[in-house]
């Protein structure tokens, strides 16, 4: 007799899937702010386009997931993934055109499509037993290790290939197209029953009530600040190695160990919680935060950004997993979908402003400024968790 629980296979099927979507995202890493900047007029737009990318998440957060309330998470997922196809086509126009605009354009479709891969991580959940469920975040977050390898190499490898002509990054973005296409082959494999009847009717309590919880909010704040932090050095990062006379290759480098850092903790991670607590994970993470970005601080040679973003993806590790999972104790079935939603739409809305934030403060003041604006939120966050750490002990839900 087969197995009834879905949630192994949907658990790998998913980690697949955030390998491939985080392996487009990392190639738009290593791309963005050097193709933003190549086509921009004013050349402090350059992040612009990556941070529209997060606008796209931000803005698509809430519908998508009322999307995938009523009619799955299967079809959630497919429409994402071919707005993801659709944004690679669109980018490699961009820059064989010259076409800033139309970048931009592209940029805010790839966000629609990295929308609903943050949702995958919760699509894990969906079938877990409370136990398991830290471990299947994790788990599917750990996906995201292959990408770490992957998305660099990808985009130094297509770069410049010779099939689509002379102009850099044309053969990455039709990359990236196909990448999505093959997410949106795996996710037809899921297995995640619809909401029932009842419970997508229900709208549960209501949002104010939900967020009076002090493990909402510090959830929230959670992803806040390890994306708001992790995106405000990390997007500006291959633009800042250029400036220091590093070759594109080693920013790739870069970006390809920090996103290991990014994910590679997954694989233990939900044990490490289930095993200290996600206060003490979380607060792990925010300090290993504060740590990278005094290495930053300390030089700028390659060694430096290397250790800087290494560290910095594993902060962002702990304090968003950590955050992710303490999320799951705050609603009910009937309430998933709106808590949901309403954390991607302000960890995003955060993110895209810290994305565009962070070209402007490196044109204006350079890499130093960036870095000692990170330990304002993570000041921030560790003085919420005073606030609320004895009642972030007690159950979220009777």
């Amino acid at each position: 007799m087969p197995d009834r629980d879905p949630t192994k296979s949907n658990v790998i099927f998913l980690a697949i899937c955030q390998a491939l979507g985080m392996s487009c995202g990392s190639m738009l890493i290593s791309m963005s702010s050097l193709v933003g900047t190549t086509l921009a007029e004013d050349k402090s737009f350059g992040t612009l386009p990556l941070s529209l990318q997060f606008f796209g998440m931000m803005v698509c957060a809430l519908p998508i997931s009322y999307f995938m309330k009523h009619y799955g998470r299967r079809a959630g997922f497919s429409l994402g993934s071919i707005c993801g196809a659709l944004s690679g086509f669109f980018s490699a126009q961009a820059v064989l055109d010259s076409n800033f605009e139309l970048f931009c354009l592209s940029s805010f479709l790839f966000g629609a499509f990295m929308s609903t891969v943050a949702y995958y991580r919760f699509a894990a959940a969906d079938t877990a037993t409370e136990i398991f469920k830290s471990k299947a975040i994790s788990l599917v977050m750990a996906g995201g290790v292959v990408s770490a390898f992957a998305g660099p190499e990808l985009a130094k490898w297509s770069k410049d290939l010779e099939f689509f002509g002379p102009v850099l990054f044309v053969g990455s973005f039709y990359a990236i197209t196909a990448l999505c296409l093959a997410t949106l082959l795996i996710i037809q494999f899921l297995n995640i029953p619809k909401l029932a009847v009842h419970e997508r009717k229900s709208g549960g309590r209501s949002m104010l009530e939900i967020a009076k919880q002090p493990v909402f909010f510090v959830a929230v704040l959670s992803g806040i600040v390890s994306y708001a932090c992790m995106n405000l050095i990390m997007s500006i990062t291959p633009a800042a190695m250029i400036a220091c006379a590093h070759p594109f290759d080693a920013a790739a480098f870069v970006i390809q160990w920090h996103v290991f850092g990014m994910y590679a903790p997954s694989f233990f991670t939900g044990s490490l919680i289930n095993r200290f607590g996600l206060i003490k994970i979380q607060i792990a993470g925010v300090i290993l935060i504060a740590l990278a970005a005094l290495i930053n601080l300390t030089g700028i040679e390659i060694e430096n950004f290397w250790l800087g973003l290494v560290t910095l993806g594993l902060g962002w590790n702990f304090l968003y997993v950590g955050g992710s999972a303490m999320l799951t104790e705050s609603y009910r079935p009937e309430e998933k979908a709106k808590v949901q939603a309403f954390n991607e739409l302000l960890v995003f809305g955060v993110v895209a402003t810290t994305a565009f934030s962070s070209g402007f403060v490196f044109e204006k003041f350079g890499w130093a400024a960036v870095n000692t604006l990170a330990f304002i939120p993570v000041a921030i966050f560790i003085a919420v968790h005073l606030i609320y750490r004895g009642q972030l002990r007690k159950e979220a839900i009777a």
